[in-house]
């Protein structure tokens, strides 16, 4: 066993689990339990909810696959991704101050509560939490399998014990103490993960000899990999500008992402989040990026591109410094995955169970359940880990985009044009859904495109046209919602 890598990774596990030991208490001593363990009791502060909006997007594709991806392509990918530094902001800026007042007056605890009180359909409820399961289960299984893995590579224990740890670590944390642990924890590992990114770039570049050498070694080998078009010149300007959307304005679609916008204690805070994640998120986009296509120049040669960020890392600092480090990348995925475990467990327990299963339960049902679904999913996902597929970052762009077929029109039409409707948010859903995955399966990047696009498209006419026709069958329901709400 490397302990010199392994001492700094197991006292960020310590650390992890006493916080979330100490939000144990606080969920506990709450008197509004469901408000309190899946939305902190809307009490984040500026730097808090910057920091867990930046930790909850950047995951494994971050600190793994994109750098990957990146000494593949060259600096072309670079560019591509630096469209997330304004990612933070313009979810803020786009949902802020109305969704937060709005979710409020509802007393909407989850994004499907919101849409349910919008919408008073239990179709939209129900279609809502489906997409939330299917694909943030996706996504949560190549997250797991990411982080057994580093443990596994670091540590040097079997990838199945490495499987273990990591669970236990994160359901212990998660499941005793909910969304304030999350966040909690998130700003921790925001904070790990800016300063990784931070060493591991000096590092490279040190190890490189310079930038301007590292650049001429680049040229040497194939002059694409300092254009923007990447080393196959495949990265055209219309699949660049397409990307955009996945993962740039279309995020405001993700559920794990906006309800970090209900979550806020006031505007101050909200306005601090913006210029605060803004700069987290340009270090660690960026700086990870760029990482992944200078260690092209010194370490040449590899094969797998999930390999790049991990092996660079060991080459280029002392053992000590590179567990440090390394728990940046293990920060990236375990914060994304409680998040998303969260969001899962949010989506069965308050969606499902209370609305239409057991509206009557009280307080302690509601515990007992959010415990069990939260500890049940994460089990379901240790086994479907046990054989583990390949961890790769289409994987989780593959979940971004559906997700974002799916929510982005009944976000944004619900806050904001008044004439949508239950039909025009149901047939929206339901065709960004399907699209998304027929296009996926059968013409993935359209003409060019990324797939994201065309199922945004398709479910921004369904919604306009659908609640156009069905104005008048929902008039007087609407009306009532609009005068109780806006």
């Amino acid at each position: 066993m490397n302990w010199g890598v392994t001492i700094p990774l197991l006292a960020f596990l310590v650390i992890i689990f006493l916080m979330g030991m100490m939000m144990s208490r606080k969920v506990n001593e709450s008197s509004n339990f469901i408000s309190d363990y899946f939305l902190g009791s809307r009490e984040l502060g500026g730097f808090i909810l910057a920091m867990t909006m930046v930790a909850t997007y950047g995951s494994a594709s971050s600190f793994i696959g994109g750098p990957g991806i990146a000494y593949k392509t060259g600096l072309g990918w670079v560019l591509l991704s630096v469209i997330q530094v304004v990612t933070g902001y313009f979810i803020l800026t786009t949902l802020g101050k109305k969704f937060a007042i709005v979710s409020r007056k509802m007393n909407a605890v989850t994004l499907v509560d919101f849409l349910k009180e919008r919408y008073n359909s239990k179709w939209v409820v129900l279609l809502s939490a489906i997409s939330i399961i299917i694909f943030l289960f996706a996504s949560l299984a190549a997250q797991w399998v990411g982080g057994a893995r580093l443990i596994e590579s670091f540590v040097g224990i079997p990838y199945k014990t490495a499987l273990v740890i990591f669970t236990l670590s994160i359901l212990v944390y998660v499941a005793i103490g909910g969304f304030r642990a999350v966040v909690m924890t998130d700003a921790l590992q925001g904070i790990v993960m800016m300063a990784g990114t931070i060493i591991l770039l000096v590092a490279t570049i040190k190890a490189g000899g310079g930038i301007p050498h590292i650049m001429q070694d680049l040229v040497k080998e194939n002059p694409n990999l300092v254009s923007p078009y990447g080393a196959d010149r495949s990265l055209t300007p219309l699949y660049v500008s397409s990307f955009w959307i996945l993962v740039g304005v279309g995020v405001v679609g993700l559920p794990q992402i906006a309800v970090r916008a209900m979550s806020y204690r006031n505007s101050q805070a909200m306005h601090r989040a913006m210029v605060i994640g803004t700069i987290v998120t340009a270090v660690i986009m960026l700086g990870m990026h760029l990482v992944g296509v200078l260690a092209r120049a010194v370490l040449p040669g590899i094969e797998i591109g999930d390999k790049v960020m991990p092996t660079l890392t060991l080459t280029v600092l002392p053992p000590w410094l590179a567990g440090i480090v390394l728990a940046a990348p293990m920060a990236a995925i375990m914060s994304t995955v409680d998040s998303i475990l969260l969001l899962v467990s949010s989506a069965i327990v308050k969606d499902v169970y209370l609305n239409y299963v057991n509206p009557a339960a009280d307080e302690k049902k509601v515990k007992r359940w959010s415990f069990i679904s939260t500890t049940g999913i994460g089990v379901l996902v240790f086994i479907a880990s046990i054989q583990p597929p390949d961890l790769l970052i289409w994987f989780n762009l593959f979940s971004f985009g559906g997700l974002e077929a799916v929510f982005i029109w009944p976000i944004l039409m619900g806050l904001y044009w008044k004439k949508g409707n239950k039909y025009g948010a149901m047939i929206s859903m339901f065709v960004g859904l399907l699209s998304y995955i027929l296009l996926t399966t059968f013409w993935p990047n359209p003409l060019g495109m990324h797939t994201v696009v065309f199922p945004i498209v398709l479910s921004f006419i369904s919604f306009i046209f659908a609640s156009l026709l069905t104005q008048k069958r929902t008039e007087e329901a609407r009306n009532v919602m609009l005068k109780k709400y806006f």
